[in-house]
């Protein structure tokens, strides 16, 4: 019958070795009659026991002296395993119970061996938009003049002087010529010595040779 177990010599002097597990009833010791015989002397002669129990071994401490153990815990019953398990007799001995290699098979692969998880391709970002190109500056001409800056309107100060002095000059003469023709038509209608002409004529009439008011 094809072996469907092993174990797997991890450590201590037979480390390395394999041992088909066949059979219904399996015994671990050091006896050389045993089914996995480990001439060690932390073992003893029959050490522990498996048995077939529907698809898979259990093992238990047939009261050995340095004890039993499944991964690292040491056993005081009937302890099912699992392929990956690790089985330890004393300190130096640890066997792994693993899944047999049948030749048949296109590959086996124990439920322990660990996945290469198929890392996932992120798309790439987007790339930036590239900004265009900004525009250069008018170049200038060496010997080129500035533009100057618009004019700035001048306060029409001198017009209005302008205009003030004709206004003052016209009133000076319209004033004189007042001063001059009012005696004459004083004179002329004997209203001379009548207010307000009799002020006037008495400053100007010697002027003219008119004489004054009494």
């Amino acid at each position: 019958m094809t072996a469907q177990f092993q174990f797997v010599a991890r450590s201590g002097p037979i480390a390395g070795k394999i041992f088909p597990l066949e059979g219904e009833e399996i015994i671990v010791g050091r006896d050389a009659s045993s089914g996995v015989a480990i001439n060690d002397a932390e073992v003893s002669r029959k050490h522990a026991q498996l048995s077939l129990n529907g698809s898979s071994y259990v093992i238990q401490d047939l009261g050995s002296t340095n004890g039993t153990f499944v991964n690292r815990q040491r056993i005081t019953t009937t302890q099912v395993l699992n392929p990956g398990d690790t089985v330890s007799f004393g300190e130096n001995i640890v066997l792994q119970y693993d899944v047999a290699y049948d030749p048949n098979a296109t590959m086996v692969t124990s439920p322990r061996t660990p996945v290469t998880a198929v890392p996932v391709l992120k798309p790439a970002p987007a790339p930036s938009p590239v900004p265009g190109p900004v525009p250069a500056p008018a170049p200038v001409f060496s010997g080129q003049v500035p533009v100057p800056p618009p004019p700035v309107a001048a306060t029409p100060v001198k017009k209005r002087r302008s205009k003030l002095w004709i206004i003052l000059i016209i009133v000076v003469v319209l004033i004189m010529c007042l001063c001059v023709v009012s005696p004459i038509i004083a004179d002329a209608l004997k209203m001379d010595c009548v207010i307000p002409f009799r002020w006037l004529f008495n400053i100007l009439g010697p002027m003219f040779g008119y004489g004054t008011c009494p």
